[in-house]
C-alpha cells in the first residue's frame, strides 16, 4: 500500500509540475496608466489645436481608457479605437503597418481584418521589448499627426 501511495504522490507532484510550466506572467496595462496616456494625447493635440480623442487598450485589445476632446467629431471615437486595436495587435505602429501595405501588395490585404485600421495614429505601449497595450489618436488633420500626439503622450509618461 505504501509502494502504490508513493507512486500516487509522484504521479501528481509531476502532473503539477507540467501544469506549472504552462502558465504564462504577462504585464498588463493598469487604468491609471492608461488614464495617463489618453489625457496626454488629447493634451498634446489640444496644444497644436486639434480636437481629438484618444482611446488606450491592453494587450489583449480591451479598451482600458477613452478620452475625447471638447470638439472632436464623432468619427473619432471609432477611429482612435481601431488605430489602438490594430497597434496592439500587431505590436506596431500603425503609420508603418499604412506605409507598408501601400508598398507591398500582399500587406494590402490587412484591411480586411475586422476591427483593423490602416491609418496613422496608433501606437504600442511597451515595457522593454513587451507589449502592454496600445494607444490609438483620431481626429487631428492627418494620421501622422495622430501619431505625433500619441508619441509626445507616451514620452510624457516615461519622463515622469
Amino acid at each position: 500500500m505504501n509502494k502504490a501511495l508513493a507512486t500516487l504522490t509522484l504521479a501528481l507532484l509531476a502532473a503539477s509540475a507540467t501544469q506549472a510550466q504552462s502558465v504564462r506572467t504577462e504585464r498588463n496595462m493598469s487604468l491609471d496608466l492608461a488614464s495617463q496616456i489618453a489625457s496626454h494625447a488629447v493634451a498634446a493635440c489640444a496644444a497644436n489645436g486639434y480636437a481629438v480623442t484618444a482611446t488606450v487598450v491592453d494587450r489583449a485589445g480591451g479598451v482600458r481608457a477613452v478620452h475625447r476632446a471638447d470638439n472632436a467629431g464623432p468619427h473619432t471615437l471609432g477611429a482612435s479605437h481601431d488605430k489602438a486595436f490594430t497597434s496592439a495587435s500587431a505590436k506596431n505602429n500603425t503609420l508603418a503597418m499604412m506605409d507598408g501595405a501601400q508598398k507591398n501588395p500582399a500587406a494590402a490585404n490587412l484591411v480586411h481584418i475586422p476591427g483593423f485600421l490602416l491609418l496613422g495614429g496608433g501606437v504600442p505601449v511597451r515595457v522593454g521589448n513587451e507589449v502592454i497595450g496600445a494607444v490609438g489618436v483620431g481626429g487631428a488633420p492627418g494620421g501622422h499627426l495622430d501619431e505625433q500626439c500619441a508619441v509626445a503622450a507616451l514620452d510624457k509618461v516615461r519622463a515622469c
